[in-house]
């Protein structure tokens, strides 16, 4: 990395304009000082470590990735994007990176673009020896943290013992999941430039980062949480679970699992918010330990019929709220006639008694925990 700053701030001093560095991915590998006239792509670049999709996409589709040689992109306005020109940086035809400059006040001349090409080979050098060193070091810590999720023995050490992790710091786990409810390698690459960009911003906390197949994992030192600066660093949207933390790496196992249960417990219960502790889960808590078919009979009945979504609705409510008649017809917005109505359907179709305390709870539990199987869908919010 020194050998590149060093490269690009050399560049820069002989072409007295400010440049930028980006890998083959278009995040961000170094810069020089930005004095210049920027745009709002410039700066966010800078303090994000990449641009925005929609910028990529533009560029992209501006030939970046196809040239040979220097390449002059257009601006747009819509995007904040002022014009530029473009180097790829390749080595032995693999492209590894682009140079950036700002084609503005003056626009560069072909001279100064000839400078720029020149200055490629050496780039394209110090790249692909980055590239292969980071390559190298990140393949043993994805080995080390999947290990320590997984609760292998020695995989927490091998961190502790390579200055990824400090020894005696307590560990806190946090789950993102997209709220897509599919994910495929473009998301996953989301996910994976927004955790390296925190990473650079909770560089004090000693972060790591796994990224799943369907959602990705922080580990943190300490026992502070960072569900919105994540929800900040995500180009798509994000649930968030918080696990409880542990008194060391070799605990992180739980605090995943806790973290996990707690993201997919957003996914299905939606008022519960976007971000969600598991020490904050409530009923949930206990109910991710139940199998997920194991439900009052009577309910069972009531679930296999849409028609009755609003029985069903009426009940939770009504459970929620400690069986008050009073509440829930307000909270319904229903005259306690009709609710005492529902109440009476329900009990006749699921051949129960809501007079019965032990009745009731089997009911309640059993409504959250189709709630959780995604049984059990309500069109309004409820209290959880």
């Amino acid at each position: 990395m020194a050998d590149l700053q060093r490269i690009v701030d050399n560049l820069a001093a002989r072409l007295g304009r400010p440049l930028l560095l980006e890998d083959g991915q278009q995040n961000v590998v170094a810069y020089s000082e930005q004095d210049g006239q920027l745009d709002d792509i410039r700066r966010d670049s800078i303090l994000r470590r990449h641009t925005t999709p929609e910028v990529r996409a533009f560029l992209q589709a501006a030939g970046i990735k196809d040239t040979a040689g220097p390449l002059r992109t257009p601006g747009a306005a819509d995007l904040g994007l002022l014009p530029r020109v473009c180097v790829p940086v390749r080595h032995d035809g693999r492209l590894l990176g682009f140079l950036w400059f700002i084609d503005v006040a003056p626009a560069m001349a072909e001279a100064e673009v000839g400078v720029a090409a020149e200055a490629v080979p050496a780039l394209a050098l110090a790249l692909f020896h980055e590239s292969l060193a980071s390559a190298l070091t990140s393949h043993r810590e994805l080995e080390a943290i999947t290990g320590v999720l997984l609760g292998e023995d020695g995989a927490a050490r091998a961190l502790i013992e390579a200055g990824a992790f400090p020894q005696t710091v307590p560990v806190t786990v946090t789950v993102a999941k997209p709220a897509a409810a599919e994910t495929d390698e473009a998301l996953r690459l989301t996910l994976e430039r927004g955790l390296l960009a925190l990473r650079r911003r909770l560089a004090g906390h000693q972060p790591l980062h796994l990224v799943r197949y369907d959602h990705a994992v922080l580990l943190t030192a300490g026992t502070a949480t960072f569900a919105e600066e994540i929800h900040a660093a995500m180009d798509t949207p994000v649930l968030v679970g918080i696990g409880r933390s542990r008194p060391s790496l070799a605990g992180a196992a739980e605090s995943y699992t806790e973290a996990l249960h707690a993201a997919e417990v957003a996914t299905k219960v939606p008022e519960l918010g976007r971000s969600v502790e598991w020490a904050r889960l409530g009923v949930y808590r206990m109910l991710t330990r139940v199998p997920p078919d194991d439900l009052h009979p009577g309910l069972e009945r009531l679930l296999g019929d849409d028609q009755h979504l609003p029985l069903l609705e009426t009940l939770e409510i009504y459970l929620d709220l400690a069986g008050s008649a009073l509440e829930a017809s307000r909270r319904l917005r229903l005259h306690r006639t009709s609710l005492y109505y529902r109440l009476q359907r329900v009990e006749a179709l699921a051949e129960t008694d809501l007079t019965d305390g032990g009745e009731r709870l089997s009911l309640h539990l059993s409504l959250k925990l189709a709630r959780l199987s995604g049984r059990y869908r309500p069109r309004a919010q409820t209290f959880p």
